[in-house]
């Protein structure tokens, strides 16, 4: 069973950097898009950033021009680089990916345990 282990989370003062890093415990036959998610307590989680299989990418509009998504395909990683960094950026970040774990099997999605950033004023 492919597990998504996400590390780099942590606490920083506004203005700063952190670097997310998601990595697939093994490779499965197809990856259509990986991508980071955030939640806050109360709210749907909601897009950050993703990658598609031919290296396309959304950017949320709250994110743009801070946070840079990057995938290695050779390695199955996703990292996501978060500069100038919010108060309002502090939320519990999960790592998605969806793909095809067999040739014959269904498109599965997938989901890391989540890694918490958290922004002071």
């Amino acid at each position: 069973q492919l597990q998504l282990v996400e590390s780099g989370g942590g606490l920083v003062q506004s203005g700063g950097s952190l670097r997310l890093s998601c990595a697939a415990t093994r490779r499965i036959f197809r990856v259509d898009v990986m991508g980071w998610y955030r939640q806050t307590p109360g709210n749907q989680r909601e897009l950050v950033a993703s990658v598609d299989f031919d290296g396309g990418t959304i950017i949320a509009d709250s994110v743009k021009g801070r946070f840079t998504i990057t995938r290695d395909s050779a390695k199955n990683t996703l990292t996501l680089q978060m500069n100038r960094l919010k108060p309002e950026d502090t939320a519990t970040y999960y790592c998605k990916l969806v793909g095809k774990p067999w040739s014959d099997s269904s498109t599965t999605v997938y989901w890391g345990q989540g890694t918490q950033v958290a922004v002071s004023p």
